[in-house]
């Protein structure tokens, strides 16, 4: 990743009155935004450049600012942003958004390296997240909104849409003069999706499976929770909160599950899975109906989804390419396991 300009940097150093810079190294890790882990003479800190943040409208990034700030004075481990000298926590400088955390020392760990009793606490965690969300959200002011029950909610994909999405990838595909490994790869994971979509259609969720909606993190995968470098196996942050929204809450246990269960061959860890979903329900109150058809819904998304052969094909953006081959055999593997995967979030 390109470094930050030096101009750049001290302009923002003034704003945060936050000393002078001592070291500035981009950070390699995640992929919609930018980071830098920035030493100064007045401490450490995590500097994030917004990409999808409009100076126009900076209202959404105070939302979610105001919102991690509420939940660390609950004793949730997110590590809010700071203010600059006027008090904000989104600075804008020359048509670009930051803003600038306090570093947290910490690592990231996939369920891999979690054992069962691990996997509750995350289960457990991401519980109190959903329930301090809306706490948060009800006493905190503008520019935060209640969810409107009125506004339709998300239908399932249509499997004669992405039909039309796999016929274009497979033509964009086939017309590159030189084939790579990856594009094996692609087009066998292409025609074996149209297979299992045509032999599957008739199990397509319908609007009334939607699970209850609350305030959900967005995003919470490994890459986005910080665990103690050393010592006992504790979170120590939930970081990029960019994608906080009204969503099905059920749904984002499912998915969160799926990308930190997946073993390298593309399975997932049931007993963790189950450990994890029993002690979200617990913290919760959350049904296995609720869990069910949560966990029905994310595999008809997952099946419909072509999101990083989009990048890939169509964007030409390949930064979600080593995502990819454990992504799409979980597919396979969930569509041959259903009943199994259902049980694991339910029982």
């Amino acid at each position: 990743m390109t470094p930050l300009p030096e101009h750049t940097l001290a302009e923002l150093l003034r704003r945060y009155e936050a000393g002078t810079a001592l070291d500035c190294r981009p950070l390699t890790a995640g992929l919609l935004n930018r980071g830098y882990r920035l030493a100064t003479t007045t401490g450490r800190y995590f500097l994030k450049h917004h990409l999808d943040g409009d100076p126009a409208n900076t209202a959404p990034l105070v939302r979610q600012h105001r919102a991690t700030a509420a939940l660390a004075a609950l004793g949730l481990p997110v590590a809010p942003p700071v203010a600059d000298r006027d008090g904000q926590t989104v600075v804008v400088h020359r048509d670009r958004c930051y803003a600038l955390h306090p570093w947290v020392e910490g690592r990231h760990r996939d369920g891999g390296q979690l054992d069962r009793a691990q996997s509750r606490r995350l289960g457990a965690l991401l519980g109190r997240v959903h329930g301090a969300l809306d706490q948060v959200i009800r006493r905190t002011p503008p520019p935060y909104a209640p969810p409107d029950l009125n506004v339709p909610r998300a239908t399932a994909a249509l499997p004669e849409d992405t039909e039309l999405v796999i016929d274009g990838l497979l033509t964009r595909l086939r017309a590159r003069p030189r084939r790579t490994g990856f594009d094996e790869l692609a087009e066998h994971r292409l025609l074996e999706r149209r297979a299992l979509l045509r032999a599957h259609a008739h199990r397509r969720p319908g609007a009334a499976e939607v699970p209850a909606e609350g305030w959900v993190h967005g995003d919470f995968h490994p890459l986005n929770l910080l665990y103690r470098a050393e010592g006992p196996v504790e979170p120590v942050a939930i970081v990029d909160w960019d994608r906080l929204d009204v969503q099905p809450r059920a749904e984002e246990v499912v998915r969160a599950a799926a990308i930190f269960f997946v073993r390298p061959d593309g399975g997932l860890d049931l007993p963790k899975v189950r450990a994890y979903a029993r002690a979200y329900r617990a913290a919760t109150g959350a049904s296995t109906t609720e869990l069910a058809a949560a966990a029905h819904r994310v595999w008809w998304e997952r099946l419909n989804d072509f999101w990083m052969l989009r990048w890939h094909y169509e964007r030409r953006d390949h930064r979600a390419d080593p995502q990819f081959p454990a992504a799409a055999a979980l597919v396979v593997w969930w569509t041959r396991h259903h009943t199994a995967v259902t049980d694991a979030f339910s029982a």
